[in-house]
């Protein structure tokens, strides 16, 4: 795992070592363990490394032949299985990363399509002379770029390019309202105007610093559900999780995972307690002294159960006052998903022991978990409805322009995701797939973990699991009024412990509770912020802030406006975030 950055120019000069070197300043936190440089021609790029695999000889860049020359950020899983089809090819290394030039020799501009794996690369072929951007079908890992005059350049987080002076800090008024409705911005633009992500299963080739060609590797089958028998499906299912799982731990530093209780987690627990000799190290996240529901005492059973050695952090208010500036600040391309605080605490106590977790992230997503899957797949006359047809700011009047423009790009991503012969329940988790989970969840993620030095692994999503997830026939993922059908009725042989068909409450963090503490400290200096009076009505907000005791919708647009200012105020406006909250906003 690594932070890399990188430049082509335009005019085939010698890109300008002063812009690598911030580039790679700015990502230093990504990657602890070293770092690498690579110049040759119109290009240059450079990498911080995280040490996972092939600790000795891993260092980057790596070489193939013909002189390409790679940068990776990420984990290639199956790159024993690819080494063994390497017949004749020579090897420099041992490490995961080097098997996407061997590909390349192989396959040319396609060299992800075979890909296992998390991985945003860049690859330079300086004899054609073209360069790569890769970034795996899920967009577990990110990848920012940008364009100019000078070229083109590319960097694991938006920072590293705004730090090298290649643009400037401005902010695209429709995604910032897009983030206040949604929490997170869809499609291929960011935030930062100028800044464009490589979309999830994207392949961009560069030449003299333009974009000339785009591949897509899809996340799913194109086709729809097959007809499968129930207890084939559970046999298929331990299969393909425990294969996931057990290259997902292929690791020469200590792993651990993150467990919450639910589903998702406790099926990855039961899996890693299958395949490990020694107990399991499993973090659990709580908040003591609120009102939502404490997940450590459920979580405590499992880990029990499985022979994991549990280890519990509490997240309280005080964390929250002191640690949100900073957890923002790692959010350059912002979430505004409450579970950045309990992630990151949470990577923040398991750095002393590990560099590895395994997360449950893409659970809900495969196996038809959200409640909004239920509401999509019912005809309108029952209740159906469509994912996100309401904008958390909605009918608040706060938002100075209140339109659905802030759906259009969940309503491209629907279009995109509607293939023939999928179900209604197939586009709706298409939809999730190309938009929330890469721009909200997994981002979430990375920026949490990176923020700490730690790897954080995805098992879900594999392409072994999610090609026999997504064509699951329907009633094999909602049944009963409950989703992820299939993968409950595993659990409950394989840790029953983990009562996976008892009631569960939904994962909340306290957010509303602690806002509603200092809301009134807070309500004028939110309401003043330039990004948040750009958008809204200051004294709209104000108001917003004053009403918020016992009004769950209003707690949670507080929240998503409490994130907005802190974020502006860092990211664009360039204040500190070694403060508490109320001086990350109070100091001009």
């Amino acid at each position: 795992m690594c932070g890399i950055a990188g430049l082509m120019t335009a005019d085939g000069s010698a890109p300008p070592s002063a812009a690598i070197d911030m580039m790679l300043r700015a990502l230093a936190h990504r990657g602890p363990d070293g770092e690498g440089r690579y110049a040759a021609g119109d290009v240059a790029f450079a990498q911080k490394r995280l040490a996972i695999i092939d600790l000795q000889t891993g260092d980057q860049p790596l070489f193939g032949p013909g002189g390409t020359a790679l940068v990776a950020n990420g984990e290639i899983y199956n790159y024993i299985e690819l080494r063994q089809e390497a017949h004749g090819y020579n090897f420099a290394t041992h490490a995961d990363c080097e098997l996407p030039l061997f590909t390349y020799a192989r396959d040319g501009g396609r060299f992800a399509s075979g890909l296992r794996g998390m991985y945003g690369i860049a690859l330079d072929d300086p004899k054609a002379p073209e360069l790569y951007l890769s970034r795996d079908p899920f967009g577990i890992k990110p990848l920012y770029y940008t364009e100019g005059t000078f070229g083109c350049a590319f960097a694991s987080e938006p920072q590293a390019l705004i730090r090298a002076g290649l643009l400037s800090q401005r902010v695209v008024p429709e995604k910032a309202r897009e983030l206040l409705q949604l929490q997170f911005t869809t499609g291929d633009q960011t935030i930062f105007d100028g800044i464009k992500r490589v979309l999830p299963g994207e392949t961009l080739g560069i030449r003299a610093g333009e974009i000339e060609s785009r591949m897509r590797r899809a996340a799913f089958p194109g086709d729809g559900p097959i007809d499968i028998d129930e207890a084939y499906a559970i046999t298929q299912l331990e299969r393909v999780l425990l294969d996931s799982v057990m290259v997902h731990q292929r690791s020469d530093v200590p792993y651990g995972m993150f467990l919450s209780g639910g589903i998702d987690s406790s099926a990855l627990l039961a899996c890693m307690a299958r395949l490990n000799d020694r107990p399991v190290r499993a973090f659990t996240a709580g908040f003591p002294g609120t009102g939502v529901h404490d997940e450590r005492t459920h979580a405590r059973n499992v880990a029990r159960a499985a022979g994991a050695e549990h280890i519990e952090i509490e997240v309280t208010a005080q964390d929250f006052w002191r640690e949100l500036p900073a957890i923002v600040a790692a959010m350059d391309d912002p979430a505004a998903d409450y579970a950045i605080i309990p992630t990151y605490m949470l990577a923040k106590a398991a750095r002393r022991e590990l560099k590895v977790v395994l997360c449950g992230e893409g659970g809900d997503e495969l196996f038809g978990g959200y409640g909004r899957y239920r509401s999509a797949m019912r005809p309108w006359f029952l209740g159906g409805r469509e994912m996100r047809r309401k904008g958390i700011l909605d009918s608040l009047g706060v938002l100075r322009a209140e339109n659905m423009a802030w759906r259009d790009g969940i309503a491209a991503a629907e279009s995109e995701a509607g293939q023939p012969g999928r179900t209604k329940l197939q586009v709706a988790q298409a939809t999730d797939c190309a938009d929330w989970l890469p721009h909200d969840l997994l981002l979430k993620l990375d920026r949490c973990l990176m923020a700490h030095g730690v790897e954080g692994r995805t098992p879900f999503l594999d392409p072994v699991v999610s090609n026999f997830a997504f064509r699951l026939p329907d009633r094999l993922k909602v049944q009963r009024r409950l989703g992820k059908y299939l993968l409950r009725k595993w659990l409950a042989r394989a840790l029953p412990e983990a009562k996976p068909f008892e009631p569960k409450r939904g994962f909340t963090v306290p957010v509303a509770e602690w806002i509603s503490t200092k809301a009134v400290q807070l309500a004028p200096l939110v309401a003043r912020s330039p990004g948040i009076a750009a958008l809204c009505y200051p004294e709209s907000v104000k108001a917003l802030f004053e009403s918020l005791a016992g009004n769950k919708r209003a707690g949670i647009a507080c929240w998503q406006l409490l994130f907005y200012a802190l974020w502006h105020r860092i990211h664009i406006e360039g204040g500190r975030s070694d403060l508490s909250v109320m001086e990350a906003l109070e100091t001009a």
